[in-house]
């Protein structure tokens, strides 16, 4: 499963959990604007990479010790109701698989409790389906209650946020490093919050701004799902992929802050070297590779950022000592 601070909620492929377990999962029925409220729900979830589509199933998760009673997790490609065509053309492409997803499933830990809020007042294309037996999937708004929601909001304790700890890498990277994923912030003994640490709060969509070169870019993220940092320079050179590809490793750079209101600016150095090289090799931890995009306004930290760091991800309405969520801290 893929660790991911950039959503909420968990997503499992309904290949993996086999036919047998995929079908016995209740439906979550529900939706605001089924007139029959007894209709499957089912979800289209837009990442960068692509779009899973899958129905919203009822289950127990247990993440090492501590569990998430039936939570509403989306069962992708379950083949239950075709996906419908805005979800398809919103998506860039279909990454229900686990070839595309590079995984079995997402379990998705970032600020927000529920992953799309806004759904339950408003229809909002590509989100939320109501799914009858008789004739296509509809558009809906969906209660709260009924939504894909981060487990960690569901645990009785420890249930304010993440931490992340991951160790530094040898120069040009390795074939593997190892870990390890902290409940709670300022809970217990191992999750104390530092005095010294950078405390970035987030703003209503989860984001804070990045100032690289001059340039502000208002939709920043730190995103445990990204393997690769994501950000848009037109100065240093990538390959069709959008890899960069400088000729030597380039040193860095950035500002973070809070979009708006008080917090403290935090200067984060970084670098860039060759990622279509270093890909193409043996190696799968970097903390140097990055890719251009063309969407302006976003600068994504990818994995990249995580090592050599604790990163704290603090959940929208908690509280972690006397610092009110949302936040990331690092």
């Amino acid at each position: 499963m893929m660790l991911d601070t950039g959503s909420a909620g968990v997503r499992v492929l309904a290949a993996a959990l086999g036919s047998a377990l995929a079908g016995s999962l209740p439906a979550q029925t529900g939706a605001a604007d089924d007139p029959t409220r007894n209709a499957p729900i089912s979800q289209c979830a837009i990442f960068a990479s692509g779009y899973t589509w899958g129905s919203v199933k009822r289950a127990d998760v247990t993440i090492g010790g501590k569990l998430a009673g039936n939570l509403p997790v989306q069962v992708i490609s379950d083949g239950a109701n075709p996906t419908p065509t805005d979800c398809a053309s919103r998506g860039i492409t279909d990454i229900g698989n686990v070839t595309q997803l590079g995984a079995n499933g997402v379990i998705g830990i970032g600020s927000a409790v529920r992953d799309f809020p806004l759904a339950a007042q408003s229809v909002l294309p590509a989100t939320y389906y109501y799914c009858p037996s008789t004739g296509p999937c509809a558009n809906t708004r969906v209660p709260l209650d009924t939504q894909i929601m981060n487990p960690v909001a569901d645990f009785t304790t420890d249930n304010n946020g993440t931490i992340i700890r991951l160790p530094s890498l040898q120069p040009g990277g390795q074939a593997s490093a190892a870990g390890e994923l902290v409940f709670g912030i300022g809970t217990q003994l191992n999750n104390a919050l530092p005095s010294s640490a950078n405390i970035i709060p987030l703003d209503g969509n989860g984001f804070f701004t990045t100032t690289y070169k001059g340039s502000t870019f208002g939709n920043g993220a730190i995103d445990s799902g990204s393997n690769i940092t994501i950000f848009r320079d037109t100065a240093i050179p990538f390959d069709s992929w959008g890899r960069y590809t400088p000729a030597t490793t380039l040193s860095l750079s950035a500002l973070l802050k809070p979009t708006s209101g008080p917090g403290n600016p935090a200067t984060v150095p970084f670098q860039v070297a060759n990622t279509a090289s270093l890909l193409s090799g043996t190696y799968a931890a970097f903390d140097n590779v990055a890719s251009y995009t063309s969407v302006s306004g976003y600068f994504i930290w990818g994995l990249p950022f995580f090592f050599g760091r604790s990163v704290y991800t603090a959940l929208g309405g908690s509280q972690a000592g006397a610092q009110s969520g949302p936040f990331v801290a690092f």
